[in-house]
């Protein structure tokens, strides 16, 4: 068995290209930090001195404090409703099995499959519709926004899910049942306690799409809910401000800390359903 496993490991020659394609990928991420410690008013590599004014500007410019807000409050609410909708469907799928089940994970995934700019032109013409017939869910609203963006989120929750519920074992339900459990009760208390770890990944993913999206937010806001997305297009659209520079690398990092986090708390996750099971 030793032998066997250590047959399978990567040899030099693969880690090393593994460590070389990572280096291609990352680098022009990596190109983004010095730029945001120019002392320059525009895009430029520092050459004798270095300045955090630019993250400064970040904390003190009531301009991107506002759509720092305004995206956590959009991000945060649409992975909420996000990861619930997907629960309610992919739960309620797997107890049912109707026969239309996969004509309804089709039709649920079609946001993931059309084009970011043809699903934010059908938000669009939603949007402006809904905005003649009351003003709060509607064009440059922030609750407008939390739809569009759990429209886009939703899916990827979905897979999460379904690819968690494939490995539920299906004779806990059938014991649920047969002791006389409702249908509310077993969704509630018996599988969704079984899909915790889909449901932090799920939420972590959500939430990450939502902070980073633009496309959307470029086509169903304009002056009222800017998120720090489109104020980071704003700005190199108009006047190519370093401070785009210095919320790309906080935009990064806060994602690398989340999916790292992530990953953590799944690898403890199995640790410790490894440990139970032998002990």
């Amino acid at each position: 068995m030793i032998a066997s496993n250590r047959s399978h490991r990567p040899g030099p020659a693969a880690l090393t290209l593994a460590v070389l394609i990572a280096i291609f990928l990352l680098a022009p991420l990596l190109a983004v930090i010095p730029i945001s410690l120019t002392p320059a008013r525009f895009l430029s590599m520092p050459t004798k001195a270095i300045s955090f004014r630019h993250y400064e500007t970040l904390v003190t410019d009531p301009a991107w404090r506002s759509a720092a807000l305004v995206s956590l409050r959009v991000a945060a609410a649409s992975a909420g409703l996000s990861v619930a909708l997907a629960a309610l469907f992919s739960v309620g799928l797997w107890l049912a099995r109707p026969r239309f089940g996969a004509l309804l994970v089709g039709f649920v995934m079609l946001p993931m499959v059309v084009p970011p700019v043809v699903s934010a032109m059908v938000l669009y013409f939603l949007l402006t519709f809904l905005s003649g017939l009351q003003p709060w869910v509607a064009y440059d609203t922030e609750p407008g926004l939390v739809l569009a963006h759990v429209v886009m989120g939703t899916p990827f929750a979905v897979v999460l899910f379904l690819v968690a519920l494939a490995g539920v074992d299906r004779r806990i339900d059938l014991a649920a049942r047969g002791l006389g459990a409702s249908l509310a009760r077993r969704a509630f208390q018996i599988v969704l306690p079984n899909l915790r770890h889909a449901l932090a990944g799920a939420l972590v993913m959500t939430f990450v799409l939502s902070w980073d999206e633009t496309s959307v937010a470029l086509f169903v806001t304009s002056v009222d809910a800017v998120t720090l997305p489109r104020l980071m297009w704003m700005g190199l659209r108009d006047n190519i401000d370093p401070a785009v520079a210095a919320a790309s690398v906080v935009l990064t990092l806060l994602t690398v800390t989340a999916l790292v986090g992530r990953s953590l708390v799944r690898r403890f996750a199995a640790g410790s359903s490894s440990e139970s099971r032998h002990g």
